[in-house]
């Protein structure tokens, strides 16, 4: 029977890449320790500072939310519905029931009421990579979001699976430019955007689960049906039969790389000027996000349709 490090009592988790186990009460301790290790370490926050979590109602968002104010920090909520039936219900639901279990504010936009189509509609008919689509247009309504709330920083759960699939990626396509700012704090790119974080970096997918399983969470656990096939899946399955071979590669690779290997490209600085369109900061002369609406066949200067759920 194995036990816990701390308490020397039954062991309710073990971890293979610590050689460490854990009661439960001690875990969530430990969980809340390498988000504020991280949060320290990478000067993403200060204490008790005003933030604001996206949250999609899976395991990793809610774990993070739940974890901010469990820290103190004033963590407030942002969910984006992509009106993708069942599975939108259902993650629209988790962040509702979490926002008013622990009576946080929480921000909701929802792509059909704002655009009358799902996002599934408007990736298809852009003929681009989903994620890739997806991706910029939840980023736009956030930055929108923001310049109204006068949120300082936006949080994200991307945990150390996501990170290192991230990285691989990047490394195999050599992706110089995601390689230079990959990293869990990125400072705002423009006056009145916010700086990005990303407080899970330390926790792999397995200890969010289990952390929202220990505190009762009640999360979606379908991923979104847009990202199938998508290539992060894939390195993720191949790191995963790393890590299950020799523990703990996932953390060394990506922390040899940030603080090794990151230095070693540079973040070259773009000029940024106002897409004639919307206004706001981009490197063409059309931001990207009013091109895919455009494309779309949709306005990008319609007003985001936002609610609040308290």
């Amino acid at each position: 029977m194995r036990r816990c490090v701390k308490c020397k009592g039954e062991a309710a988790v073990h971890l293979k890449s610590k050689n460490a186990s854990f009661c439960g009460e001690h875990f969530v301790e430990h969980f809340l320790n390498q988000v504020e290790r991280a949060i320290k370490k990478f000067k993403m926050l200060s204490p008790g500072e005003r933030v604001l979590v996206a949250v999609s109602g899976g395991k990793d968002s809610l774990a993070l939310w739940d974890a901010l104010l469990s820290l103190g920090y004033e963590a407030e909520g942002v969910h984006v519905d992509l009106g993708l039936g069942d599975y939108s219900a259902g993650s629209r639901e988790a962040c509702q029931e979490f926002a008013r279990r622990r009576g946080a504010k929480l921000y909701l936009f929802s792509v059909v009421e704002t655009y009358g189509v799902s996002m599934r509609e408007i990736t298809a008919r852009n003929r681009r990579a989903t994620c890739s689509v997806c991706g910029t247009v939840k980023r736009y309504l956030m930055n929108r979001l923001v310049q109204e709330t006068g949120h300082r920083v936006v949080a994200t759960g991307h945990n150390l699976d996501d990170e290192a699939a991230a990285l691989f990626g990047n490394l195999l396509g050599w992706q110089e430019g995601y390689l230079a700012r990959q990293y869990p704090y990125l400072p705002p790119s423009h006056p009145g955007f916010p700086a990005r974080i990303k407080p899970l970096v330390r926790l792999s997918e397995f200890e969010t689960r289990t952390y929202c399983q220990l505190r009762g969470l009640g999360y979606l656990g379908d991923g979104c049906p847009l990202a199938k096939g998508a290539s992060s899946l894939f390195y993720k399955e191949l790191l995963n039969s790393l890590e299950e071979r020799m523990p703990g590669s996932k953390l060394r690779f990506l922390f040899g790389f940030l603080e090794e290997g990151r230095s070693r490209f540079a973040d070259v600085p773009v000029e940024l000027k106002e897409c004639e369109i919307c206004g706001q900061p981009t490197t063409a002369s059309t931001c990207l996000f009013c091109r895919l609406m455009q494309r779309a066949g949709l306005d990008p200067l319609t007003r985001p349709q936002v609610r609040q759920v308290v």
